[in-house]
């Protein structure tokens, strides 16, 4: 038989997860409330299957989880969760005092053991809250008890209260298994083979009210990720409130984001010295986008693109910048632009300039009246029209319709390739 694939099916009736999913479940007034919605399920279903499938479930439902203060609170209720998504016939043991030989102690060890009496041993490393950039530390020392233990075959596992997704990400790029207590759950396992998997919240819900927000909306963040991304390091975080104009608080939360998603590296003076600028531009995607972040009015150039293109060129006093397919067609050409996606302070004006057709359906002009300046900063003309600069015409098209998501990738690949083409 193949290995076990967890199946998060939300079309079945009967059965319930360990959250008590269709029901609520209660843990005095401490609790926290979370809401699961479309990337949730209503409940586990285990059968075998060729492949991992999860379901798409669209009514949200909300579960109340405990405080889960102590580490031993949230391993044994983690430990709950995978004991209730396992096969049938299988069993799983909690091991809190974490012996692995040598006389070294793990947080935990938990053993799963298959139908067929085959067993394997999990080494956890258990955490309240867990930041991305301490990932690579604490695996690091998972492996060094696995390696002192009697057991050769010891698997890493990490166990917090939540796991943001970014760490998930960051684990299942290395087969790392891990679990949380909203339901977020991977393991990944030869033998027994099994392969065990589902989905939890999307945010803290242990975080509480006026706490930083774990985001990039807003203008200071879009200003301090282009200043870090335009502008290579090493650089202080007082020069990145020069480069971006960002205010010093909104610059430090920033970066101090980032560093936690293990996307820039700070020197121990706090220098900024390494920013991963491709990962960090994908990131401000999640937050940003042409079409949600601004005001977009559609139009039409019943002449087609070519003849929007000469307007451009001739066009004076009026503050616009192209971006999209058509800008990154300057830098790594993909396919020919179908439609264009300009910036304007006064979308209506650019228009009657550029003599566009306002219109529901059809249009071939996308005009967004510019939430932030900072679109335009570090534009320049190219064959006389003003174009955006390559990071953000690469975000304006990973967060677009079509094919803008496949010009996006072929644009940041050419950013890569040679970044003193773009970088100042």
């Amino acid at each position: 038989m193949g290995p076990w694939l967890s199946r998060l099916d939300s079309g079945s009736s009967g059965g319930q997860g360990v959250h008590g999913l269709g029901r609520r479940k209660q843990f005095g007034k401490y609790g926290r409330s979370v809401k699961r919605g479309t990337d949730s399920i209503s409940r586990n279903r285990l059968v075998p299957l060729p492949a991992e499938r999860v379901s798409s479930r669209k009514e949200a439902v909300t579960v109340t989880l405990p405080p889960l203060d102590r580490e031993v609170d949230i391993s044994r209720f983690v430990v709950n969760l995978i004991r209730e998504r396992l096969p049938p016939g299988w069993t799983v043991e909690l091991d809190q005092e974490g012996a692995v030989g040598l006389g070294r102690r793990a947080d935990a060890v938990v053993k799963l053991i298959s139908a067929a009496g085959e067993a394997v041993s999990l080494i956890a490393e258990v955490k309240r809250t867990v930041v991305t950039r301490d990932l690579e530390n604490m695996l690091s020392q998972l492996r060094a008890y696995a390696e002192d233990a009697a057991e050769p075959d010891l698997v890493p596992l990490l166990i917090t209260r939540y796991l943001p997704p970014p760490a998930q990400g960051w684990l299942t790029d290395r087969n790392v298994a891990y679990a949380d207590a909203t339901g977020n759950i991977r393991l990944a396992l030869e033998r027994p083979a099994l392969f065990l998997r589902d989905v939890g919240a999307t945010k803290d819900p242990w975080r509480g009210a006026g706490r930083p927000r774990g985001t990039l909306l807003g203008e200071p963040p879009a200003r301090v990720v282009r200043a870090l991304v335009d502008y290579p390091p090493p650089m202080s975080v007082p020069r990145l409130v020069k480069l971006s104009g960002a205010s010093t608080g909104a610059t430090y939360r920033v970066v101090q984001f980032l560093q936690e998603q293990a996307l820039l590296d700070r020197a121990p003076d706090g220098l900024i010295e390494n920013a991963q600028w491709r990962p960090i531009l994908e990131r401000w995607a999640k937050d940003y986008g042409f079409l949600r972040s601004n005001t977009v009015t559609k139009y039409l150039q019943p002449r087609g693109i070519p003849t929007l293109m000469n307007d451009l060129a001739r066009l004076q006093g009026v503050r616009y910048a192209l971006t999209g397919s058509l800008a990154a067609a300057n830098w790594a050409p993909y396919a020919p632009a179908r439609s264009a996606m300009l910036y304007a302070d006064n979308p209506g004006e650019l228009a009657a300039q550029l003599g566009l057709r306002e219109v529901d359906t059809g249009p071939n002009v996308l005009i967004a009246a510019a939430a932030f300046d900072v679109v335009f900063e570090r534009s320049e003309q190219l064959g006389g029209v003003t174009v955006v600069a390559p990071s953000q015409a690469a975000v304006d098209l990973l967060t677009g319709p079509g094919r803008n998501p496949a010009e996006a990738q072929a644009l940041l690949d050419w950013m890569e390739n040679d970044v003193t083409k773009w970088r100042r």
